[in-house]
């Protein structure tokens, strides 16, 4: 059995619906150990476009990482997720952050993923969950990682919601 964590976010419509059905779509495949808070997050680098929410998740599988991603690729679809353009507004956006230790590095998939370590909208959620999960690539706990994004602490706000 594997450890792996996702990312869950959505701008558009009924934002916290959008997570709740991502995080029930996807335990119907995997058994979801842990969730984290919802974050409010403002966007980054991207053209004007409204605010996020975000959040985290844990989960026991032993489907393959290609699988995981096919599965979060039909949840988004379902979900009316249409990849217009990149860093576009979304229903919802399931990111495949870590699978255990497991690096891959294809034109499909990248894990760790590439960007996450330079994100406090993904980290914080992972720090809920974890906060000293390790990078597998830089062998940093997370929590010292959401540390050096604090250029970004004010644009992301811990919420009372869950999902």
């Amino acid at each position: 059995m594997s450890t792996i964590y996702i990312a869950l976010g959505s701008n558009i419509g009924d934002r916290l619906a959008f997570l709740r059905k991502g995080k029930d779509a996807l335990g119907q495949y995997m058994n979801i150990i842990a969730t984290s808070a919802v974050y409010d997050t403002e966007p980054i680098g991207t053209a004007a476009q409204d605010r996020f929410l975000n959040a985290a998740l844990a989960a026991e599988t032993e489907l393959s990482p290609q699988k995981v991603l096919s599965i979060c690729l039909a949840i988004e679809k379902e979900n009316g997720r249409a990849r217009e353009a990149k860093n576009a507004p979304r229903t919802l956006d399931l990111d495949l952050l870590l699978y255990d230790d497991l690096r891959i590095d294809s034109p499909e998939l990248m894990l760790p993923h590439p960007r996450m370590h330079e994100r406090a909208f993904v980290l914080a959620p992972l720090c809920d969950i974890d906060p000293e999960l390790l990078h597998p690539v830089l062998r940093v706990p997370v929590r010292e990682l959401l540390a050096k994004c604090a250029r970004e602490e004010n644009l992301i706000q811990r919420t009372e919601y869950s999902i």
